[in-house]
């Protein structure tokens, strides 16, 4: 049989160990950790839940179709396939009476963009996109910056 040339990548021996190294180093470590015990799999006191914050001031949005904030306490609200207790409050009908915000039209459609007579049944649960605010302090620092300031002056 006849030997085919092919051109062959020659790395040099400490180069390949220099590599092995760096990988094993990486592989070794863990990434930085958030919460929970320094050692793995080791017993840690759950932190005291953080307070709601219950002054009713509603929050500005942090991004442009942020869902809003609940400015207030929702412990003990009866969320389930029968009752939702925020609609008590947040439907179209019965807004009015308690100066609370309706909940958005788009809530009212369903998926192909027809309009119902109440809220859509993918909408209903409201703390999927919704939480409630409490004094807890965030995991990791907030590096979110909104579009106009980061463009230059001329051109917002």
């Amino acid at each position: 049989m006849r030997r085919q040339n092919r051109s062959r990548l020659k790395i040099p021996a400490a180069a390949a160990l220099a590599v092995c190294g760096l990988v094993a180093v990486a592989l070794a470590q863990d990434a930085p950790r958030l919460t929970g015990a320094p050692q793995p799999m080791s017993d840690v006191a759950a932190p005291p839940l953080p307070d709601w914050i219950v002054d009713d001031v509603r929050v500005g949005r942090s991004y442009p179709e942020q869902p809003p904030i609940i400015p207030h306490s929702i412990e003990g609200y009866q969320l389930t396939v029968n009752t939702n207790r925020c609609l008590e409050c947040h439907r179209r009908e019965y807004s009015g009476l308690v100066s609370a915000p309706m909940i958005s039209i788009t809530h009212f459609q369903d998926r192909d963009g027809q309009m119902l007579s109440d809220v859509s049944p993918r909408r209903y649960f409201c703390t999927a996109c919704h939480v409630a605010q409490t004094t807890a302090k965030p995991l990791v620092p907030n590096v979110f910056r909104d579009m106009r300031l980061l463009l230059p002056a001329g051109d917002r």
